[in-house]
């Protein structure tokens, strides 16, 4: 297990993802609509997306991840009421993370807010899932069949993953590793508007 850096692009917001490894975290590449629109949302498709539309996430808890520099440039937005926290940086919109709310012990940290250079597949693992692979786009003069491998992929989300995320967050609000949690004040409130 390591340390790995949290940065934005311009270098603003900074922290920390504290014990990293294949094992303490999930690297899934995400083709869901949500994802797609939040990229564009923030202006950032061109480098938060790859070729098909998928966004790279390491998941991991919130008791993992400090924000050391920043941490009021962070914002967030949902894209429907009951939609899920994205996190941003407000200084240069580079994605930060997606939390269901500060109650779950799970976040999603945005390939982009990652800094650890060639070492990626090393130290995240390979990509376990692609998921909600109906929602890929098909780049002109591409094949849907170039998508970046994973261990398993699915055109929905698998059950066999819904039932190994859940059975993980049970686990880990039982050892409350929802806290800290740099994104929600200790009310459960979000640290910005």
């Amino acid at each position: 297990m390591t340390d790995i850096a949290l940065e934005c692009s311009c270098g603003k917001v900074k922290g920390v993802a504290h014990k990293i490894s294949p094992t303490t975290g999930r690297r899934v590449i995400c083709y869901c609509k949500d994802c797609q629109n939040f990229a564009r949302e923030i202006g950032r498709e061109g480098d938060v997306l790859n070729a098909h539309g998928g966004t790279d996430i390491f998941q991991i808890t919130p008791s993992q991840v400090e924000i050391t520099e920043g941490q009021d440039q962070l914002r967030y937005l949902k894209l429907s009421e009951k939609g899920i926290y994205r996190w941003y940086t407000d200084c240069c919109k580079t994605p930060a993370g997606n939390m269901v709310g500060p109650k779950l012990p799970f976040v999603g940290i945005a390939h982009n807010f990652i800094s650890c250079g060639n070492d990626r597949d090393k130290i995240l693992g390979p990509v376990r899932y692609s998921v909600m692979e109906q929602g890929a786009v098909k780049p002109e003069g591409t094949e849907i069949k170039t998508m970046p491998p994973a261990e398993k992929s699915a055109e929905k989300f698998p059950i066999g993953l819904m039932i190994k995320i859940f059975t993980r967050l049970f686990i880990d609000k039982v050892r409350g590793k929802n806290r800290p949690n740099a994104f929600f004040k200790p009310d459960g409130t979000p640290i910005s508007e």
